[in-house]
């Protein structure tokens, strides 16, 4: 067994090739040499330098199963920054793994980012075994349920078995618990053949506290900004065009090798980048390359609290050039008309109101003063088409940043989440559901950690009580305790039980809806009126006249509201979320208007679509 030299040039990591060897390869300018070691075999072999700060050589013949860490000169054995399996987790050896797959979804393209529903999901409570190949039997379920995405929560390996993902330290690394790289990549082949796209959510503005070994190859971390949620990552400091390397290149390797669909960037607000490049702009830029060069849609989606058209605006003029963006002022607007809480950032909305601007112009902020602030917030977003905004009603933030992680399905009733529903239902924009949403599951998202150092466990969980002190939620359930994650698990059984049976066709049916009425579709306009005592008004136009266009009446009063029809006749009712099929109170709606001025009566807590067949009116 010998190693050969190699180039500083190529995928990082451990590589197979086809005539035998294998390939390492790792930017480490902090140390003055470096060596592989084959854990468990005490076999070493100085790691050729390759310029620039790289070390790269290829082994020969490459052992199989082979397990290894780097070896500094002080004797420090670390696991590789760019490793695809930590089998011993975050602490342990890397294990050299192949990518190849016998690809089964042939001629996949991806979607089309109108036809996009999200379903998001965190694979350890999805399901009871908590791992990819669980998820496949329950793709067909997603599949008719009208769902087009799945997006999974970060599965970059973590520490421990339980985690939301968003402490991972290995980016290239797939949790080994959960199935490692063979199960992703299973996964996603078995939703392309179900016909369902998948998309990951990437942490690409922190690496979680422990395992992280990033700091000992090199200045992958910069002093001179700091995140939330630990050290900020160099994106425009000194060397720093190896760190965008590193991740760029991860983030290209998500699409290429496993056929992901589409990212979704977590808190870019989190990036402090201050080059004339911006490190989200390459990045989004190399993922639509390589897409291209694929043949292939791709989707680049990002979350950020800014309210910043910048993320969405092309690299030609100054953007991101992202294709899209969580659009969290839907959901506070949504909540508040809900549940009238008015703490912490909810303060800032007011309900009904707020929802309707949210409905014509996506952000509600767009340069207004925001009191939970106190300053102004947001610019305007005119000019961007609805679908390049994701709504939701519930996501895995706005339920797991609570003291209880409740859902909505806790905090109101059954006609309230009906008409939850109804509200993405009528949005112009990309809706997103989290898992469970569609049948009410009971079962609340904790905030769930597995730390091993008692130190950072009692860290977190100081750092979780400071966090939500301005929201007096109470107590805030252990992160640690096993009991929060098993408590946010799923229980699918519910889904053949009422009422949850009856809210999960009413979710079914307003997506049949979304795809067979033109108007409803992501994209086109909402217009909105807003009548008193809390009755919003949703029309949506399409872009042809023969498609027909739909009027949605939101009532969140806890009282009827009575109205004259305001539009002219020939409407007919495509559905009422409290008609008795949907087990409701029952609703004394007309099932066709022929004029101008009829009186509706809209029960509380309740929702109305009617269509009319053509433009003209």
């Amino acid at each position: 067994m010998r190693i050969l030299p190699a180039s500083a040039e190529g995928p990082l990591g451990a590589v197979l090739d086809a005539g035998g060897g294998c390939t390492f390869r790792v930017w480490a300018p902090y140390a003055s040499q470096l060596e592989l070691e084959l854990a468990g075999s005490g076999r070493r072999f100085a790691l050729p330098s390759a310029g620039d700060g790289y070390f790269a050589g290829r082994l020969l013949p490459a052992p199989r199963r082979c397990r290894y860490c780097y070896r500094f000169p002080d004797g420090r054995r670390r696991p590789d920054p760019a490793s695809r399996s930590q089998p011993e987790g975050v602490h342990g050896p890397s294990s050299v793994v192949s990518l190849a797959h016998p690809w089964r979804d042939r001629g996949w393209r991806g979607r089309e980012l109108a036809d996009l529903v999200f379903y998001e999901l965190h694979v350890g409570t999805f399901t009871p075994a908590g791992d990819f190949d669980a998820m496949h039997a329950r793709l067909p379920e997603l599949r008719d349920l009208g769902i087009t995405a799945i997006e999974l929560m970060p599965v970059a390996q973590f520490p421990g078995t339980r985690n939301w993902g968003y402490d991972g330290v290995f980016p290239y690394a797939a949790q080994h618990s959960y199935g490692g790289a063979a199960g992703l990549l299973r996964l996603v082949d078995a939703a392309h053949r179900a016909g369902l796209a998948v998309f990951l959510d990437v942490v690409y503005n922190h690496l979680g506290p422990e395992g992280n070994y990033l700091a000992d190859f090199g200045p992958y971390f910069t002093a001179i900004y700091k995140t939330p949620w630990g050290a900020a990552l160099n994106f425009d400091g000194a060397e720093s065009d190896q760190v965008r390397r590193f991740f760029i290149a991860n983030a290209v390797e998500w699409v290429r090798d496993y056929h992901l669909d589409g990212l979704r960037l977590d808190a870019i607000h989190g990036i402090v980048d201050r080059s004339a490049t911006p490190f989200l702009a390459e990045l989004s830029a190399a993922v639509q390359a390589e897409a291209a060069r694929l043949g292939r849609r791709v989707q680049v989606v990002a979350e950020s609290n800014l309210n910043d058209v910048r993320v969405l605006r092309p690299h030609a003029a100054g953007g991101y050039g992202m294709t899209a963006q969580w659009n969290d002022d839907f959901h506070h607007a949504l909540h508040t008309a809900l549940t009238a809480e008015r703490n912490g950032y909810y303060r800032d909305f007011h309900g009904v109101a707020d929802l309707a601007r949210a409905y014509e112009q996506g952000f509600v902020y767009q340069g207004q003063f925001s009191a939970y602030r106190r300053r102004r917030h947001g610019n305007a977003t005119r000019g961007f088409p609805a679908q390049r905004f994701v709504v939701f009603a519930q996501n895995h933030d706005q339920i797991g940043n609570r003291a209880g992680g409740e859902r909505l399905s806790g905090l109101v009733g059954f006609e309230a989440l009906k008409l939850a529903a109804m509200a993405w239902f009528a949005a112009p924009q990309l809706p997103l559901l989290f898992m469970g949403e569609e049948y009410g599951d009971p079962a609340p998202f904790l905030y769930f950690i597995e730390h091993g150092d008692a130190t950072l466990i009692e860290a977190v969980r100081r750092g979780r009580r400071a966090e939500f002190a301005g929201f007096d939620w109470g107590q805030l359930p252990d992160p640690q305790a096993e009991s929060s994650f098993a408590a946010s698990r799923l229980d699918w059984r519910l889904r053949a039980i009422e009422p949850h049976r009856a809210l999960l066709e009413f979710h079914r049916e307003l997506l049949r809806l979304r795809r067979r009425q033109a108007a409803l579709a992501a994209g086109g306009r909402a217009r909105c009126r807003l009548w008193s005592g809390g009755l919003l008004q949703i029309v949506r136009q399409p872009a042809s006249a023969a498609a027909g266009r739909v009027l949605v009446l939101l009532n969140f009063s806890r009282a009827p509201r009575r109205l004259r029809f305001p539009l002219a006749g020939g409407y007919r009712l495509l559905l009422a979320s409290a008609e008795r099929r949907w087990r409701g109170p029952g609703a004394a709606l007309p099932r066709r208007i022929d004029a101008r001025g009829a009186w509706l009566e809209l029960p509380p807590l309740s929702g109305a679509a009617y269509l009319h067949p053509s433009r003209e009116s």
